[in-house]
């Protein structure tokens, strides 16, 4: 990476699921041998799955290193599609559960019920409350969006429009502190 960076063929590095351990050796060992310093981090983030908090959003904040957040929505999860025992036609929980089944736990649907209702009562969408919650944390750097269709689109935009009120970010934190990631 570091011939890379000199050669110009890469401005910056970063690292992917990584851990607060492995992010801070990184960091120290660029460092120790003069090697490009790590600028970003790539990990999974969202309202049921906030694990990054835990001892890696204050590496990236001390640090300065940004995080590039996947899976905001929890794999469609946080739309509320999948309540109700439903399984859309082409959704990828519904084509890729036996391979990805991280978000179907019994914690994560009645999470799921708590923040949709939550963004309901306050008539927002909720992949809108989701995404604008993950991006409004001091540590992101960026959301990383998916679309298959225009209308997934036009969402992800609304939510990069919307600053979130107290109110919703204080009803987000007490569906959280019930049970912190509710994923596992």
């Amino acid at each position: 990476l570091d011939e890379m960076v000199k050669e110009g063929k890469i401005r910056h590095v970063g690292v992917s699921n990584e851990t607060p351990w492995g992010l801070l050796d990184w960091l120290r060992e660029s460092e120790r041998n003069d090697h490009p310093r790590i600028a970003s981090i790539q990990n999974p983030y969202n309202l049921i799955n906030r694990t990054f908090e835990v001892g890696t959003s204050e590496i990236a904040i001390r640090e300065d290193v940004g995080l590039l957040a996947y899976g905001c929505l929890a794999s469609g999860m946080l739309t509320g599609k999948y309540l109700g025992g439903k399984r859309p036609e082409g959704a990828r929980l519904t084509l890729w559960a036996d391979y990805f089944p991280r978000y179907l736990s019994q914690t994560s649907f009645e999470a799921t019920e708590k923040y949709v209702a939550l963004a309901e009562r306050h008539g927002l969408d909720p992949a809108v409350m989701a995404q604008a919650f993950c991006g409004s944390r001091r540590f992101m750097t960026s959301v990383i969006i998916g679309a298959t269709k225009m209308s997934q689109l036009e969402t992800n935009i609304d939510a990069v429009l919307t600053d979130l009120p107290q109110d919703i970010l204080d009803g987000i934190e007490a569906i959280n502190a019930e049970r912190p990631n509710a994923y596992l």
